[in-house]
């Protein structure tokens, strides 16, 4: 199952989202918005976060108009990697080297089908291990308080 959100910015991007998840065969449950009325991304960037962080949600994918505002509440929510993509290299980069949970997208930013090939590359990506899961294993323990180096 993979969570969705956005703001009345990002929505018709999510509605897009949506359609290719549909399209291939992959679950979803939207957190909102529902609509096009003016809203604030944080609480939708968080649901959707939330519903990852807590594993009823395997993935998460947001949306608001530059990607990078609900990202930053998506990423407040303890043990979630939410990378902003505006072209699809980085979106597998950051599957493969960063095992990220959530992608954030930018409707202001990307069209339609470079959005479906966002997508895509990061659905299809599949975490390397090694180094990088030593490096994930840092990240968590940043999220626990500690500071790293000492």
């Amino acid at each position: 199952m993979i969570a969705l959100g956005s703001d009345h910015a990002g929505y018709d991007l999510k509605q897009v989202v949506m359609a290719h998840l549909k399209e291939r065969g992959l679950a979803y449950k939207d957190y909102g918005t529902y609509g096009t009325e003016r809203c604030d991304y944080p609480e939708f960037g968080q649901k959707a976060a939330l519903a990852v962080a807590s594993g009823e949600c395997e993935k998460g994918i947001v949306c608001c108009g530059s990607g990078i505002g609900i990202s930053i509440a998506a990423n407040k929510v303890d043990g979630i990697r939410c990378v902003v993509c505006s072209e699809p290299y980085s979106a597998m980069m950051s599957r493969r080297h960063n095992d990220t949970n959530m992608l954030s997208m930018g409707s202001r930013i990307v069209g339609t089908e470079l959005a479906k090939m966002i997508l895509d590359c990061w659905l299809d990506g599949e975490f390397e291990g090694g180094r990088h899961g030593e490096r994930v294993a840092l990240f968590e323990r940043i999220e626990q308080g500690e500071t790293l180096g000492e």
